[in-house]
Formats: C-alpha cells, sequence, structure tokens
C-alpha cells in the first residue's frame, strides 16, 4: 500500500521541520510550501492525500487559501493554526476545513486527527449502512437501529443524525447543521438545534450526559464518533 502524502502549508520553518520529522517516523510523505500561492501550486501539481494548512501564512490569508483548494480539491484539509478565536474555527470550518488545530498542538493528538480524516476519506461514498459501536443506521431504508432493533426517530431527527454520521469525525458548526437540515431561514436557531440534539441523544446514547457519540464542540458545532 502507498504511503499517505501530506502536504505542508506554513511559513515557520521550524514548524515545517517538526511535521517533516514527525510524519516522516510514520511512514507519510511529506511536501511543503512556505506560503499559500506556493502551497496552491504544489497541491495542483502533486495532489496530496491531506493537506496541513496554517491561517497566518505570509502572503495571502489561510481562509482564501481553503478557500481556493475547496475549488476542486476534495481530501481532507486540517487547519494549524495560533488563532484559537472561535470566530476564526467557524469560519474555516464553514469554508470547507475537515479539523482544526491550535498551535502549540501535541503531535499525538495531530497524528490522531490525520489517521481519522484518511480513513474517513478512504471509506467509500457510496456505503449504505454504518456502524458505531451497538448503533447501526441503513441510509437507503433509513432505519436506525441499537443492538439490532429499530428506534423510532422523527424524520428530523433521523435527517440530523444522518448528517452527523455521514460526516464522521468532523466538526459540523452550528449553522451548517441548521441550513443543511432546516433551511438557511434557521441559520441563526441555535438553541433550536440544542433542543433537538438533546432529544436525539436520549434515543441513541448509552448515558445523554456523557455522550459518546454526539460530541458537543463548545461555541462551535457539534462532531459525531
Amino acid at each position: 500500500m502507498n504511503s499517505p502524502k501530506i502536504l505542508i502549508i506554513d511559513d515557520e520553518p521550524q514548524i515545517r521541520k517538526l511535521l517533516q520529522i514527525s510524519l516522516e517516523s510514520n511512514d507519510y510523505k511529506v511536501l511543503q510550501a512556505a506560503t499559500g500561492k506556493e502551497g496552491l501550486i504544489v497541491s495542483a501539481n502533486h495532489p496530496p492525500d491531506l493537506i496541513l494548512l496554517d491561517i497566518g501564512l505570509p502572503d495571502k490569508s489561510g481562509h482564501l487559501i481553503l478557500k481556493a483548494l475547496r475549488e476542486w480539491y476534495n481530501q481532507p484539509i486540517i487547519i494549524l493554526s495560533v488563532q484559537d478565536n472561535e470566530a476564526d474555527i467557524v469560519s474555516a470550518l464553514d469554508n470547507g476545513a475537515t479539523d482544526y488545530l491550535t498551535k502549540p498542538f501535541r503531535t499525538g493528538e495531530l497524528l490522531a486527527r490525520i489517521r481519522a480524516a484518511i480513513r474517513k476519506n478512504q471509506n467509500t461514498q457510496n456505503d449504505t449502512v454504518v456502524n458505531a459501536g451497538n448503533l447501526s443506521i441503513d441510509y437507503i431504508a433509513r432505519t436506525v437501529k441499537i443492538n439490532d432493533e429499530i428506534i423510532n426517530l422523527t424524520s428530523t431527527e433521523y435527517s440530523l443524525l444522518a448528517l452527523l454520521t455521514k460526516n464522521e469525525g468532523k466538526v459540523l458548526t452550528h449553522q451548517y447543521i441548521l441550513k443543511e437540515v432546516w433551511g438557511h431561514s434557521f441559520q441563526s436557531q441555535t438553541q433550536y438545534l440544542r433542543v433537538f440534539i438533546g432529544t436525539l441523544r436520549k434515543k441513541i446514547e448509552d448515558n445523554p450526559n456523557n455522550p459518546k457519540h454526539i460530541i458537543t464542540e463548545s461555541g462551535i458545532g457539534y462532531r459525531f464518533q
């Protein structure tokens, strides 16, 4: 099996060197770019399996590079940035980032996020059944089972769960979920979403107060795992 190829777009030589050593020691091939423009050229000429993208680039904002990449690139993009404010994180996720880690980060956590993103991306888009522990979702039959017994979900609850599971491992922002499930006019109704997440957790989680599937990303959104 070919080693996954990862492109690092970051203007800090020390960060690129650290990442290169960590990635190559875990059997990844590494490409590097020090500017947004260079990153776009490298990614186009040598399409990687995943991109690590810094937001604070010297020539163009990483947010603009992310948007430009998402016009054609459909593989995972993980943001690495010193910016940890909610607005930057939400903007990146809304613009197509797969994940977001703030600097300084733990190498072990980054490697785990990379593995999860690549593994998820390698799954076929035509999978009709997803299993997560004792939970099973059949997208064709629109049924959800726990321990092989069908549980009753409303149409909205099913749509919400299907959206989360089809984006397993990815943080979905409040606004994105509301737009996808309820429509553009509901994008500000975060309390509305919170209520539905609560009822859904009661139906699929062993302990709704300590969920293991629908994880809250405080102030940002939700992640299914």
